[in-house]
């Protein structure tokens, strides 16, 4: 299960459709499909009941898989902020202390 996989299943699962899925997400609509596919294809499931040309279902794995795919999704939307923030140079007083510890000293 890879994170760009489950990306696009939150989107079609979020418009029930493949091709709007794919706009939404600036990518070909063979793309979403694919990795669609792929997902189903790994797990072992179908996530979706497709009927044609007709709207698409969730299917009850597909609905399991929307809720707990939002929570990663989450999670890992979290902690790519925290890592990237903890990256970023820390602003320094003219003392060379942190300006959060100038701060606290002061306080």
């Amino acid at each position: 299960m890879e994170i760009h996989h489950l990306r696009a299943f939150q989107e079609v699962a979020r418009v029930l459709s493949f091709t709007q899925a794919a706009r939404n997400l600036y990518c070909a609509q063979s793309t979403v499909t694919g990795q669609i596919k792929s997902l189903e294809k790994g797990l072992g499931v179908q996530l979706f009941h497709r009927k044609g040309r007709c709207p698409i279902e969730l299917t009850e794995a597909g609905v399991l898989l929307q809720q707990r795919a939002a929570l990663i999704l989450e999670a890992v939307d979290s902690a790519d902020r925290d890592v990237r923030r903890a990256a970023l140079p820390r602003p320094r007083s003219l003392s060379g202390r942190k300006a959060a510890d100038t701060l606290r000293l002061q306080a």
